[in-house]
């Protein structure tokens, strides 16, 4: 396996590269390792999908520390790629974020995104959103700066004051938290293409950029993003949406038609099921071991 500072290190330079990096959202085990094997370079715990999928409940602020750093932790070292964790809004004041980035870095995570809404917080691409004032995450951006022990291990600032404030203000902002150290800026829910470009425009620092299909922003291609110069593009929750759908479909069939006969949709080869989750490790040792 991939040592955590290695990983850390391979993200950051990858930041600086002058190719977009595309980082597909992943919830559990399972989706981490099917985005490592098809060759992706990095992965992000999405929050949605991720206390979606572990707890059943909206991502409205619900899951604690603990539930989030234990999953980021079993994601990150089920694979020996990247993980950029979705760290809300660091669940809690100045204290709270030093045992954030301290428990995440210990977790074998690569970078963490911090947000300035007000708690509890409400997923980026709803409405309801409220920011905390400038100086209150300034002085989080600080503290997550200062209580890193590994310079790799990236310190991403986001705000949701666009949909509420405005673009300006979002852009501000942003200003701010990179003056406070923020190694990646990552301005939410911009509404338009131009807007997009405006940020990019706006800002000299590493850009992320969140596609979410059906979401308040569009979804632009790779190289468009690129060309406006931003280093990372998250799709947090492609793989979750996939999933759900395939999931109703085949329920659905099966219930309908008391069998799995006739399934339209692809369904995972088992044997392949089985490689991806190493069993072949497991047949191994005990062929092995076997008296």
């Amino acid at each position: 396996m991939v040592e955590p500072n290695q990983k850390r290190k391979t993200l950051a330079d990858m930041v600086m590269s002058e190719e977009t990096l595309i980082v597909p959202g992943v919830f559990d085990m399972v989706s981490a390792k099917i985005a490592a094997q098809e060759k992706h370079h990095a992965i992000y715990m999405s929050g949605y999908a991720t206390v979606a999928s572990h707890l059943g409940l909206p991502d409205a602020g619900l899951a604690s520390y603990a539930e989030m750093v234990e999953r980021a932790a079993a994601i990150a070292a089920s694979v020996d790629i990247p993980l950029i964790a979705d760290t809300d809004t660091g669940f809690g004041g100045l204290l709270n974020i030093r045992h954030t980035v301290k428990g995440f870095e210990r977790a074998g995570v690569s970078a963490i995104q911090i947000e300035d809404q007000e708690f509890p917080k409400k997923c980026g691409h709803t409405t309801g959103r409220r920011v905390i004032p400038v100086e209150e995450m300034v002085q989080k951006i600080e503290v997550a700066v200062e209580s890193r022990t590994d310079s790799n291990f990236l310190i991403i600032a986001r705000t949701d004051a666009r949909t509420s404030l405005g673009l300006e203000e979002a852009i501000d902002r942003a200003l701010a938290y990179q003056t406070a150290g923020a190694d990646i800026l990552f301005v939410e829910s911009p509404e338009k293409e131009s807007e997009f470009a405006e940020i990019a425009h706006r800002l000299d620092a590493p850009l992320l950029a969140n596609m979410v299909e059906g979401g308040r922003s569009p979804v632009l291609s790779q190289e468009r993003l690129q060309e406006l110069g931003y280093a990372i593009a998250i799709y947090p929750g492609t793989g979750f949406f996939a999933a759900a759908a395939a999931l109703k479909a085949v329920y659905a069939h099966v219930g309908k038609t008391g069998s799995s006969l006739g399934v339209k949709n692809s369904l995972y080869p088992i044997d392949e099921m089985h490689k991806l989750m190493g069993f072949e490790d497991v047949w191994d040792f005990e062929k092995k071991w076997a008296k």
